[in-house]
């Protein structure tokens, strides 16, 4: 069941004591449908993954169903990152940031063995998926448990992507202040941040995970947000591997990435920034480190240079809030560079497969007409006698009148 309640929790942020409603509104006739579904469904997969849409929405959606122009679609982000490098914690103060804000926002939870969101999720694979039960009907251990979890809410993600293009056209309620008694306007959804299971390569490296990240980047402007800890990344050693693996997403993606270095309110992120913008510096801080895997990194670090150049990175505190008003300046960024890079090859595809698509019908055409002189050929009869003297016998009359 695609979770699409009308939730309300506290707002994390600082001096905020305030309840607030979740910027979706469910109609009489979705929460009536919700209602009839069993609360304890013993099943892997729960018997309605989406709430049917009510007849308003419907016939919105059959007035208009053409795609949205880019600049009206809202930012994807992925959330990604090494276990304990505060993804969770990031999606909260992302949650009470767009709040404040008032920047209507999704939030999505694709981590089925988290036992709490500290944040309001507007859809959580945990109301679609039964971790557990995925875990002991298929006899699996944690991490194929969370793997066959993702691949069963991967096969109905075209339905989130459909929501998420519902929400976009419908509009949300822009007066999010709980006292205003002024007339509410309709503003467009601008983000939708995706929250992902704590072992990162369970997304990043899973067919499902393919499937959803190509899913929203085919829809809508994505990009990537790697998240660091920034506090044990104080070895260059264990730097350089953050890079190798934030290396390897980025070129497996292709989509637009930007480097989070987290809990910079433990420890600053500006050591880190200098390791990628000074190679001396960094190769100063290996020096300190004779071992095998210092001199690895010393030829990886030329490798790594050009990636340094092409990436984008913010340092963040989740804790105290610091750093977000420049996270978001670069996501609106990351909107700009998905439409000049990624959209271009998608519709550099799509007239590939269109020029491939007419070609074959032209080839279908060709091989129908040649079946069509076939058949008329081999249905001409051949003459009769009598047919052969009267040509015989109109012929000499010609001559003779010649």
């Amino acid at each position: 069941m695609l979770n699409n309640h009308h939730h309300t929790h506290q707002c994390s942020h600082e001096g905020c004591g305030h309840h607030h409603e979740e910027f979706e509104h469910v109609s009489d006739e979705e929460m009536h449908d919700e209602e009839n579904i069993e609360e304890n469904t013993p099943t892997v997969v729960k018997a309605k993954p989406q709430v049917k849409p009510s007849t308003l929405e419907l016939k919105s959606e059959l007035v208009s169903r053409e795609p949205l122009p880019l600049q009206q679609r809202p930012i994807a982000c992925i959330v990604v990152g090494m276990a304990g490098s505060g993804k969770t914690t990031l999606m909260q103060r992302i949650n009470a940031y767009v709040y404040e804000k008032q920047h209507p926002s999704y939030i999505i939870n694709l981590d089925p063995a988290v036992l709490d969101v500290p944040y309001g999720a507007n859809i959580d694979i945990r109301d679609t998926v039964n971790y557990k039960e995925v875990m002991k009907q298929y006899n699996l251990g944690p991490n194929g448990g969370i793997l066959t979890s993702l691949n069963l809410f991967a096969t109905r993600f075209d339905q989130v992507i459909d929501l998420i293009d519902r929400k976009s056209r419908t509009g949300f309620d822009a007066g999010m202040s709980m006292t205003s008694n002024s007339l509410e306007k309709k503003k467009n959804l601008e983000y939708v941040f995706i929250d992902t299971p704590g072992q990162i390569e369970i997304f990043t490296w899973s067919a499902s995970g393919q499937i959803i990240s190509e899913g929203l980047a085919s829809s809508f402007p994505t990009c990537i947000i790697y998240v660091i800890d920034t506090s044990r990344n104080t070895s260059p050693i264990t730097f350089m591997s953050n890079m190798l693996y934030a290396c390897s997403i980025l070129y497996k993606t292709r989509l637009p990435f930007l480097i989070v270095f987290n809990k910079i309110d433990v420890v600053r992120h500006e050591f880190v920034k200098e390791w990628m913008k000074d190679y001396e510096a960094f190769q100063d801080a290996l020096s300190k480190d004779e071992s095998y895997s210092s001199s690895l990194a010393h030829s990886m670090s030329l490798v790594l240079d050009e990636f340094y150049e092409n990436i984008d990175t913010v340092g963040v505190s989740a804790m105290t809030g610091e750093g977000m008003d420049e996270f978001f300046k670069i996501i609106n960024e990351k909107s700009k560079e998905y439409e000049e890079t990624y959209y271009q090859d998608l519709l550099e595809q799509e007239k590939l497969k269109q020029a491939e698509k007419l070609k074959q019908q032209e080839e279908d055409m060709r091989r129908l007409e040649q079946d069509f002189k076939r058949f008329n050929t081999a249905s001409k009869k051949a003459p009769t006698e009598d047919e052969q003297l009267q040509d015989f016998l109109q012929n000499l009359k010609e001559e003779q009148h010649k």
